[in-house]
């Protein structure tokens, strides 16, 4: 093939020996075997701690997905707080803290915080020292207690309803119209405050 207009000739370096450079992989089902050992043998050196961390409960994304119920990445400092369990004291016992995540609905919030007291009520602190167990520790009968290292589920993504009659003020709200009503007062609200205050002003300046 030849070449057109005023181009540059190539210079292919094509010699260069890549038998010596290539990456092979022929010990993977070795290395397989040893990665499954090494899982077995932390597995059974950590006893009987959860198989997984605790995390939140959260909904998924965007309009289409926010119906789903997955795993969050941690929960937050809130529901922490509320369920009476300390940020350094939860990575100590399997739970996870994302200090950036936010709540933002009071609903959310709750299922997280029962989730945590379920989760707490559940845990099971061995002493490191039998003799002498620290504060948090489990003592007397429920050391001895059946043990079950499957993490809490999630709940359910909604509570099913009764299927019930549709009432007359149900019949006769209109929706969309109330969102349109709310949209436009918040949306007017400043101007709102602007005309009342002049509104006031000039009354004021008539009295005197």
């Amino acid at each position: 093939m030849g070449f057109r207009y005023n181009n540059v000739l190539h210079a292919n370096h094509f010699r260069k020996d890549w038998q010596s450079r290539v990456r092979t992989w022929f010990d993977q089902p070795g290395r397989k075997l040893r990665r499954r050992q090494a899982r077995k043998a932390k597995a059974a050196k950590l006893g009987v701690r959860p198989l997984t961390l605790l995390r939140p409960a959260v909904r998924a994304q965007t309009v289409r997905y926010n119906r789903k119920v997955r795993e969050g990445r941690g929960f937050t400092l809130a529901e922490l707080k509320e369920a009476g369990i300390g940020k350094k004291e939860a990575r100590g016992i399997g739970i996870v803290v994302d200090h950036r995540r936010r709540n933002l609905s009071e609903e959310g919030k709750a299922v997280n915080v029962e989730r945590l007291k379920a989760y707490k009520a559940r845990l099971i602190v061995f002493p490191r020292n039998a003799k002498k167990p620290k504060q948090g520790d489990s003592t007397g009968e429920d050391l001895t207690a059946p043990i079950s290292r499957t993490s809490i589920p999630l709940p359910p993504p909604f509570v099913p309803e009764a299927p019930r009659k549709i009432t007359e003020e149900e019949r006769e709200f209109q929706a969309y119209r109330t969102l349109r009503n709310e949209r436009a007062a918040a949306r007017n609200e400043g101007k709102r405050k602007i005309r009342e205050a002049k509104k006031a002003e000039e009354e004021a300046n008539k009295k005197k």
